[in-house]
């Protein structure tokens, strides 16, 4: 019993792209590595600065909140 050949894993590869089809692997993989870019600057996020709030309203970035209390006027 030694490892496969590449007969083998040729045909595993195909009956993949049969069950799951191109696009969604193409997209696990994008996915993926979305996950890994977001997990790297997840690490190195605590060398740089924060940004401040005027920075944030310049660069055009959305932030989502929600208003608590209202002051009526």
């Amino acid at each position: 019993m030694g490892s496969f050949s590449i007969w083998h894993w040729l045909i595993v590869l195909v009956i993949v792209l049969l069950i799951f089809g191109t696009k969604k692997l193409r997209n696990l993989g994008s996915d993926l590595g979305g996950a890994v870019k977001g997990f790297k600057d997840g690490v190195k996020g605590g060398e740089e600065p924060a940004k401040k709030p005027d920075e944030i309203a310049k660069s055009g970035t959305t932030i989502e909140g929600e208003i608590k209390d209202r002051q009526k006027g």
